[in-house]
């Protein structure tokens, strides 16, 4: 399985083709609508929010409610289009145009973003050209993709859930989804301002991010991601290109601003002895090999054990500051303050919903390389068939 997305922040549209679904798997756009509804929520978004009203149109590969086994395609309408036509247009400009007099051209690259490494690379000077497409409202459709991996996990008995458990040095009590299952999880963290399992840091965080704005500045965080009700031996310990926890760190690390991921206690490993990483095997007739512990978040050998996966990502604060950093213009070589697009105090909230979905779509894409199906109901036989012999190994 796999897709491409195309499509700028202030272009008419942003679309994604997926390729490699299984046949006959149910799938609607309300489905999708609601994980781009969640992606858009979350305290410390900015105005683009309330401009945008997201929701997907299924233009290919569903028929009657139902994959085809053909490619899938997806748009979704940039409402704020109707600003920028003249801006953004696709068309060639009329000979009396100068290039030039085009407004909202940048020549003053933003710190921490890709204006000009991407300038330099694709030679553009107006780095507007860049920004547009390096911009994270590429993430809308990756959430779009990933909420369509997450019906084909829901329906072989794989839930996932994210969360966010800091923000800018305010830290969750990790025993607040101590507990819970999936569903109950979700229900909390989509009830919650920030999405977070804890009231009480969340309540911090919220002050904490109304502060930062007002300071012009911005905050970071991590965010969690937990998958429960995988089988074992997803992966492979043989290549290096296989292993399960390598394709989820470059799932997760391809999500903008991102910049560091870890498993289970993940860099608390490198603190304790191993006889405080490891995870202890035992065996019953009901639940067949468990762990007695998790703190390698469900992968071992680059394969999943059954265990939960929990992976967790770092977040950056974004770049974009209303105090704006210092730098210089390409064209002049001149100082100064960086150009200033709308940008959120936090997008750490809307940032755990897309983690949520990237990673979804990688275990999808794991579990279809493995197990082979044009038909969904074939898959899902496979993977009950798996989870029974693993059981009775």
């Amino acid at each position: 399985m796999r897709y491409l997305t195309a499509g700028e922040s202030h272009g008419p549209q942003l679309t994604t083709i997926i390729e490699g679904l299984p046949s006959l798997l149910p799938i609607t756009a309300e489905q999708i609508n609601h994980e781009l509804k969640r992606r858009q929520g979350g305290h410390g978004r900015g105005r683009r929010m309330q401009i945008e009203t997201d929701t997907v149109e299924i233009t290919s590969g569903v028929r009657h409610g139902k994959t085809l086994g053909s490619p899938i395609a997806m748009v979704v309408t940039n409402d704020d289009w109707t600003h920028w036509t003249k801006i953004m247009g696709a068309e060639p400009l009329p000979e009396d145009v100068d290039p030039n007099d085009i407004k909202r051209q940048i020549s003053r690259p933003r710190p921490g973003h890709a204006d000009l490494v991407g300038g330099m690379k694709y030679g553009h000077r107006d780095l507007r050209n860049v920004l547009e497409r390096s911009s994270a409202r590429e993430t809308t459709v990756r959430v779009a993709v990933g909420a369509v991996a997450k019906v084909l996990l829901q329906e072989l008995g794989i839930t996932i859930v994210a969360h966010v458990v800091e923000i800018g040095g305010v830290v969750a009590d990790p025993t607040s989804t101590a507990g819970k299952t999936p569903d109950e999880l979700r229900a909390i963290i989509e009830a919650d301002a920030v999405y977070c399992a804890d009231p009480i840091a969340s309540k911090k965080m919220v002050t904490l991010i109304d502060e930062t704005k007002k300071a012009g500045d911005t905050l970071g965080g991590v965010v969690e991601v937990i998958v429960e009700g995988m089988p074992p031996g997803v992966g492979s310990y043989v290549h290096y290109d296989r292993k399960l926890d390598g394709k989820l760190a470059q799932a997760m690390l391809s999500i903008n601003a991102f910049k560091g991921v870890e498993f289970g206690i993940g860099f608390d490993a490198a603190h304790v002895p191993g006889s405080q990483v490891h995870d202890e095997i035992i065996w019953d007739e009901e639940h067949g090999y468990t762990r007695k512990t998790n703190r390698l978040g469900g992968l071992e050998g680059g394969m999943s054990t059954g265990m939960p996966i929990v992976v967790r990502g770092v977040m950056k604060p974004i770049p974009t500051l209303y105090k704006p950093l210092q730098s210089v213009d390409i064209d002049t070589k001149e100082p100064f303050k960086a150009t200033v697009e709308r940008s959120d105090p936090s997008a750490v909230p809307a940032a755990s919903v897309v983690a949520e979905h990237a990673i979804a779509f990688e275990i999808a894409k794991a579990i279809l390389e493995q197990y082979h199906a044009d038909q969904f109901p074939q898959l899902k036989q496979q993977i009950d068939e798996i989870k029974q012999y693993a059981k009775e190994f």
